[in-house]
Parts: C-alpha cells; structure tokens; sequence
C-alpha cells in the first residue's frame, strides 16, 4: 500500500469518526431535551455505544499494525 493510499485511508477514517462523534453530541443533546428520559433505554444505549467503541479501538490498532508493518 503506497504511502498516498494509507493517508487517504486515514483520512476516511477520521472523517468516519468526526460524524460518529457528531451524531453521538446530537443525540445526547436530544436525549437531554426530551421531556420521558428512558434510564433503560439510556443503558442499552451507553452499553452499545461501549462496545462501538471497542471495535473502533480494536480496528484502530489493527490499521496501526498494518501501517507500521508497510513502513518497514
């Protein structure tokens, strides 16, 4: 993988994580705002999330070992 590609690639990824992380801040920012705050809802959600969020570091630190595995 030439050197242009994994940037590209690191770009998407960053791109993928800013909307992550923007859809994530309007949907706290909507759940603040309702008025029936479900508490099992929300620990359904925040369980999800939590496991999102471990792919997403395991993904990650697959894609750094691959990176540096192509720049030896």
């Amino acid at each position: 993988m030439s050197a242009e590609r994994i940037t590209q690639a690191m770009d998407r990824i960053d791109r993928a994580l800013s909307r992550i992380e923007t859809q994530a801040a309007l949907s706290r920012h909507s759940s603040n705002a309702s008025s029936d705050n479900d508490d099992a809802g929300d620990s359904v959600l925040a369980q999800r999330h939590e496991a999102l969020r471990e792919q997403v570091e395991s993904s990650l630190a697959e894609l750094d070992t691959l990176i540096e595995s192509l720049e030896r």
